[in-house]
């Protein structure tokens, strides 16, 4: 199992640019698709305190629920890219 988990949504663009970010730095993660209804979405809303997606767990690093694309793709470059 990995360390990091995607909470994603099927045909979500910023869902796509952080799977993109993912690929280009070689990293495995785990998918959870979420429901369409963001009432539905709560095991998100637990873990990130919102129902966007997408929001990502990196348990190693104590990321418990960081919801935003660009965030999400500026942590992955400086925790896990060449900068690293």
């Amino acid at each position: 199992m990995s360390d990091l988990i995607l909470y994603e949504l099927d045909g979500c663009p910023y869902c796509a640019k952080v799977k993109t970010k993912l690929d280009e730095l070689d990293l495995e993660y785990e998918s959870r698709i979420v429901p369409r209804a963001h009432a539905e979405r709560t095991e998100v809303e637990e873990i990130s305190g919102q129902t966007g997606v997408p929001v990502l767990v990196d348990e190693e690093h104590g990321i418990e629920g960081m919801p935003e694309s660009d965030d999400i793709v500026e942590y992955l470059e400086t925790t896990y890219g060449s900068a690293a």
